[in-house]
């Protein structure tokens, strides 16, 4: 009887798609990508534009959408930890899409998460976790 790994198995990767650079503005913030994205998902989900993937994530409702998001994370920090840089943008990709169709499932817009970013970085110096309520104290 074969023993059973405890290794979560490698998805295969689809081909990288590659954008007419004329489409790509060269000052394209993060957050612009995330908005453009989020427009994209909500597009899909009033049937306004055509994504066959995004549509099945978003007709699973949002614990199928929230299970992919910790599918994402969990194949992101592998690929870190194994040091497969490559591995890790390509995982990293795929969990900002998946963040982003759970906030829209959930009417999250991207502006309310930078607006809580800016207030911790005023609070802390940097946007870092908030510490736990009992950190600090002892």
């Amino acid at each position: 009887m074969a023993k059973a790994s405890n290794k979560a198995p490698k998805k295969p990767k689809q081909q990288a798609r590659t954008a007419d650079a004329a489409t790509v503005p060269a000052a394209d913030q993060p957050q612009d990508w995330l908005a453009r994205l989020a427009g994209a998902v909500r597009a899909v989900g009033a049937g306004e534009q055509a994504s066959p993937r995004t549509a099945k994530l978003m007709a699973g409702g949002v614990p199928k959408m929230a299970q992919k998001l910790v599918e994402e994370a969990a194949e992101t920090a592998i690929d870190a930890v194994r040091g497969e840089r490559t591995g890790l943008i390509d995982e990293s990709a795929d969990l900002l899409y998946n963040l982003v169709v759970l906030w829209c499932a959930l009417g999250v817009e991207a502006d309310e998460v930078w607006a809580e970013m800016d207030r911790r970085e005023a609070l802390l110096g940097m946007a870092e976790k908030l510490p736990k309520a009992d950190e600090g104290t002892g």
